[in-house]
């Protein structure tokens, strides 16, 4: 690991072609409670968020909204109740925001193109395959799941175009090897099995370039060329370094980083192609990239386009941001796929947070206040119960400290919930309430909550990176000083007294039948709302039906004179060429009532064996006209559309329409 006292810490940039959900949140609260905790500890942090602003869906978005593309992701980033509020309300602590439309990093980026291409990692050829605009991917006949991409389930596009590629196979065993020399670079192990899989199937060169997408970083020696997203987005983790520009000068402290937090569907791209790249570069590889998995809803991962999607905005709101931070970091199992439920989502906030730290708290400073007036007298006695709490007391910051190094985040808060709940424990088996009833016990009653007190200060020390604003309130409540809440002296019975200060409640009990409700009624509108937005795009995007060229219309007729012209199914019983004409072809048709011959110029498209036998609609009632200088007499006229191309097609009819059957 790195020996320096700091620590590099990276989320996904986010691709702005919408507003953030949940899912994302969930990336970035993970991301911000391991920053708070190595600050925490005496770490030099660098937290670095951003957005990845560049390629064809933003394109799309963007002309359909009637705006330039950097105008569209300006106000999804830093308009109101954007990327940039959210994570102001989510109380995300990032030091550095990158946005891959800075002009700083377009410098980097193209300092680094030049360089792989000047170097030879990089060469121009031809790109055939499949395309996912989603995922801004391309695949392999092999690659693809069902004809679909195998990362989103979604369609995908034929693509044949002129491209750089970047020389991903050359790097394949060096690769492998690294990832045998260092165990702990891809996270969790059954990730870097994947990963594995996935070079051992053969390693393909990485399309860097697209002549099809004009929003993008132009390539500095090609501008008919811009960069395909991987190559932009990634350099994004040096660039906001200062590597390759003058805009910042942390490349030396900071690099390589100390974790890579991604999604596991953008894995192999952090795991294969930037460390390439990075070889590439002659560069350092990162310490650690760590997939996390998928939160779930309604059995699949979110979609804004089902509507199936939790804007974290409006539970913060509902429930409190730290209500939101401690389900997030709390309930899904981190590395594996996770599911989020309203019914989950409030019983965490009713057991845990509500019953175990807000009643502790609360019972705590009440007996204080009510017992002492608020501060507790130095003089205590030690008596049974109080070794076994101060023990699991003493004992969480440690084990808190190994669940983070290890990128356990819930078991971290396990391990503080269980000194809450041991906490919790301790005031049932000393019973201040009775110990109250005889001044004999005054000093056996001041340990016991000297005792709640430091508890509740190792909660609120370890809570912070976790629930920052709780901590605060804790603390007032607690009356402790920025000395006394620090974790290098962190040591129960570090802090001698205490005078305590009653305040609202943590975390108020909610009415889950009522709220489940109308939480299940906002999710119903909502999924509603998105499919009748939906339909109404692709109704809106459908292409107009195709029409004949050069219509000619006729002069108008009356209903009358319409309904004077007799339209019949018949059957055709013979058919044949005529030696007199290529044009024409003469059928005897039976119409229900007789057999009457028809001669039609369809000789061209049809032959007469494609006729024999089907059913027709003929104009029944038409004159007969003789035809070949009186050879034959026309009794009717067979019903066909004209085609684009100049042809003919007959209307034919099923076989179960009998002939003589009205046309209407």
């Amino acid at each position: 690991m790195n020996e320096k006292n700091t620590y590099y810490i990276t989320t996904p940039i986010y691709y702005p072609s919408d507003k953030l959900h949940i899912g994302h949140s969930y990336t970035t609260v993970a991301c911000d409670a391991l920053a708070r905790f190595k600050r925490m500890q005496g770490k030099k942090v660098m937290f670095l968020t951003g957005t990845d602003e560049h390629g064809q869906k933003i394109q799309d978005k963007a002309a359909a909204a009637g705006v330039t593309p950097k105008q569209y992701v300006d106000n999804i980033v830093e308009g109101a109740g954007g990327v940039k509020d959210l994570w102001k309300l989510m109380n995300i602590s990032y030091d550095r925001f990158i946005r891959t439309t800075d002009d700083y990093h377009i410098a980097s980026c193209q300092k680094i193109f030049q360089k792989l291409y000047d170097q030879g990692d990089i060469y121009k050829s031809v790109y055939k395959g499949h395309y996912c605009k989603p995922c801004e991917s391309f695949w392999t006949d092999s690659q693809l799941k069902d004809g679909k991409c195998p990362d989103c389930g979604g369609d995908v596009y034929e693509a044949e175009e002129e491209a750089y590629f970047f020389k991903t196979g050359k790097y394949a065993d060096r690769l492998l090897k690294y990832y045998e020399d260092h165990p702990a670079f891809i996270q969790p192990e059954t990730r870097k099995n994947e990963m594995i899989a996935f070079i051992n199937q053969g390693l393909q060169d990485t399309c860097v370039s697209r002549t099809s997408v004009s929003w993008g970083i132009p390539v500095p020696f090609d501008p008919g060329h811009t960069m395909y997203v991987w190559v932009d987005a990634l350099s994004n983790y040096i660039s906001a370094l200062g590597y390759g520009n003058d805009q910042y000068n942390d490349y030396d402290a900071f690099w390589p980083a100390d974790l890579h937090m991604v999604g596991k569907e953008i894995l192999r791209f952090h795991t294969i192609l930037w460390p390439a790249m990075l070889m590439a570069l002659d560069l350092p590889l990162p310490e650690r990239v760590f997939g996390h998995g998928w939160l779930l809803l309604d059995g699949g991962k979110m979609s804004k386009s089902k509507g199936n999607v939790v804007d974290p905005a409006v539970l913060c709101e509902r429930y409190s941001v730290d209500a939101i931070r401690y389900f997030l970091l709390r309930e899904i199992p981190f590395g594996n796929d996770g599911v989020f439920s309203n019914e989950a989502l409030i019983a965490r906030i009713n057991s845990d947070l509500a019953n175990d730290l807000g009643n502790l708290l609360s019972r705590t400073v009440a007996m204080a206040e009510k017992y002492f007036g608020g501060t507790l007298p130095a003089e205590r006695a030690a008596g049974e119960f109080d070794d076994d709490l101060v023990k699991t007391v003493s004992e969480m910051p440690a084990k808190v400290a190994a669940c983070m190094d290890d990128l356990l985040i819930p078991q971290a808060l396990q391990e503080v919930f269980k000194a809450i709940q041991r906490a919790n424990k301790y005031i049932d088996e000393t019973a201040p309430w009775a110990l109250a009833k005889d001044e004999a016990n005054r000093d056996r009653l001041a340990m016991v909550l000297y005792n709640l007190c430091e508890a509740l200060r190792f909660a609120t020390v370890l809570l912070a990176p976790f629930l920052p604003d709780t901590a605060d309130k804790m603390a007032g409540q607690l009356g402790l000083s920025e000395a006394d809440r620090a974790w290098s002296d962190l040591r129960f019975g570090g802090k001698a007294d205490y005078t305590v200060h009653k305040g609202d409640a943590l975390f108020p009990r909610i009415d889950a039948a009522k709220e489940l409700a109308e939480l299940a009624a906002a999710h119903e509108a909502q999924v509603k709302a998105a499919q009748e937005k939906a339909a109404a795009a692709e109704k809106a995007a459908a292409p107009a039906p195709a029409a004949a060229e050069n219509i000619e219309h006729q002069p108008e007729v009356s209903f009358d004179d319409f309904c004077k012209v007799e339209l019949r199914v018949a059957q055709v019983l013979t058919c044949e060429t005529l030696p007199e004409s290529k044009k024409l072809l003469k059928m005897t048709l039976f119409d229900g009532e007789r057999e009457r011959t028809i001669l039609s110029g369809i000789a061209k498209w049809y032959k007469p064996e494609d006729l024999i036998g089907r059913k027709v609609g003929i104009v029944a009632n038409l004159a007969p006209r003789p035809m070949m200088k009186g050879k034959y007499v026309s009794e009717g006229m067979v019903m066909a559309a004209d085609m684009p191309d100049g042809g003919a097609s007959v209307v034919f009819f099923p076989d179960d329409v009998l002939p003589g059957s009205a046309i209407h």
